[in-house]
C-alpha cells in the first residue's frame, strides 16, 4: 500500500471546503482520503485546462460541489480550490483561481 500523502490546502481552499454542508464536507473528506492513499475518488474528471495532472472530485450531496486537486508532486496532495457548482459549465473565475494556485505551488516546489 502507498504511504499516505499529506493534504496541503492552497489559498482559501480549506476555508472554502469548510463552507460545504456537513454531508458534502464528509463526502469530500472520504474522497480526499482515497486520493491520499493513491486511489481514485469515486467520481472525478481531469481538469487539464487548469494544469497538467489536475483533477476534480465531483460531489452530488445537497447540491453540486467540486474539489480541484493535484497529486503529481511527490510530497503532497495539493487542494487548489473547493466550490459549489451552480451551472453545467465550471465558471471561468473558478478555473482562473485554480490555475493561479497551481502556478503558486509550481513555484514553491
Amino acid at each position: 500500500m502507498n504511504p499516505m500523502k499529506p493534504l496541503v490546502f492552497v489559498g482559501s481552499s480549506r476555508d472554502d471546503l469548510r463552507t460545504f454542508p456537513a454531508e458534502a464536507r464528509r463526502a469530500a473528506g472520504f474522497e480526499l482520503g482515497f486520493v491520499q492513499q493513491g486511489l481514485e475518488p469515486s467520481d472525478w474528471k481531469p481538469m487539464n485546462n487548469v494544469g497538467t495532472g489536475v483533477q476534480e472530485i465531483r460531489i452530488h450531496v445537497l447540491g453540486e460541489w467540486r474539489v480541484l486537486y493535484v497529486t503529481k508532486f511527490a510530497k503532497a496532495v495539493f487542494i487548489l480550490h473547493a466550490f459549489r457548482k451552480k451551472t453545467q459549465k465550471t465558471r471561468k473565475e473558478d478555473i482562473t483561481l485554480a490555475r493561479d494556485r497551481y502556478r503558486q505551488i509550481g513555484e514553491q516546489i
